[in-house]
């Protein structure tokens, strides 16, 4: 099997590519390796980024991949200044990440010797040169910037550094049709509640893994969503169907303290389990778009505003700050345009 391997960005997650002839047994053992998933937008397979997969592919190892003594304790001072301030798990890893890179590139240099002209001289020879996301660029802006804000002697200048421009992509959505087949289509009662309840209420899926059974308030039709993206509460309507649902997961599989719980009780359900319930799910409905699950709450948003919605609202269900993050619906919303006719059938 001649294949090229590379590192990737994939929605935020680090993943290896795996660029090979296009032959049948060829991507039959592609299928083969546990998490492979083909991306449509980008034609290739990823596969998850361990050091197990690194060396198959003949890639160097994240152990192998470190900065410089003086960077591990830049970057211990920057995690500690993160966690000072109250960011996310996530947002520190995400952070630190971006930031190792970054300082892995420059391991042989003092931190102090960095100017604007290197940053710039890291888009091109590594960024753009591993053809690696405008999205993935931008994470490392914020890392750098934040970074050397804190930094006291320094040559760079954080407001010096320039973003990459911005993508406009729209978000993928799903037909009702294909909702209610996913929906509809796992046996088991917890998987078909947890995929119903993210459609239903337009939950990322950090939300719903997160949910505590004293979120759920059945008298107000409510479900409260604590502390999720930008640490934010906000209140989600849910319906009589769904708690109807919800009632009878209970009465099944009563959980202690997660709504969603893993085998051991009290903990919670992973993150990895649910994607591949998910996976399987598009599997057994024949869906063979690269779906994801943030999909559902994509098409969640599409479907309120194509059932006439006021935006305002829609933004506030999904916990958005900005209306303009609302705004990108009305790109994919299929209402409006396929009312217009074409001038072609005047002809």
């Amino acid at each position: 099997m001649k294949w090229e391997a590379k590192i990737i960005l994939k929605d935020g997650v680090s993943r290896i590519a795996v660029i090979f002839e296009k032959k049948a047994e060829l991507i039959d053992r592609m299928k083969r390796f546990e998490g492979s998933t083909w991306s449509q937008t980008l034609q290739l397979w990823h596969v998850p980024d361990t050091d197990a997969n690194r060396i198959r592919f003949k890639l160097p190892t994240k152990a192998s991949l470190l900065p410089s003594e003086e960077g591990m304790e830049a970057m211990m001072h920057f995690k500690k200044h993160l966690r000072s301030k109250r960011y996310s798990e996530n947002t520190v890893n995400t952070y630190l990440d971006a930031l190792k890179s970054f300082l892995i590139f420059y391991n042989d240099r003092p931190i102090a010797s960095i100017s604007n002209e290197d940053v710039i001289h890291y888009n091109n020879e590594y960024i753009l040169k591993n053809k690696l996301s405008a999205s993935f660029q931008n994470q490392i802006v914020n890392a750098i910037k934040l970074f050397f804000r804190i930094v006291d002697d320094k040559r760079i200048d954080p407001e010096l550094i320039h973003r990459p421009k911005r993508e406009r992509k729209l978000p993928n959505v799903l037909s009702k049709e294909e909702v209610k087949r996913i929906i509809e289509s796992p046996i088991n009662l917890k998987h078909r509640t947890i995929l119903s309840l993210i459609y239903a209420c337009g939950l990322r899926r950090s939300e719903a893994l997160n949910l505590k059974l004293t979120d759920i308030n059945s008298e107000r039709f409510l479900i409260t969503i604590r502390q999720s993206k930008g640490k934010k509460d906000r209140i989600v309507p849910v319906s009589q169907k769904i708690l109807d649902m919800l009632r009878d997961y209970y009465k099944i599989y009563k959980p202690k303290y997660w709504l969603f719980e893993g085998n051991e009780t009290g903990t919670k359900y992973s993150e990895g389990s649910l994607q591949c319930v998910f996976k399987q799910t598009l599997r057994k409905c024949n869906i063979n778009k690269p779906a994801t699950l943030h999909w559902l709450r994509h098409s969640y948003a599409t479907h309120l505003l194509e059932c006439g919605t006021d935006l305002r609202y829609i933004q506030e269900l999904l916990g958005h700050n900005s209306s303009r993050t609302t705004e990108i619906y009305t790109h994919v919303s299929t209402k409006s345009i396929q009312q217009i006719r074409s001038p072609f059938d005047d002809l």
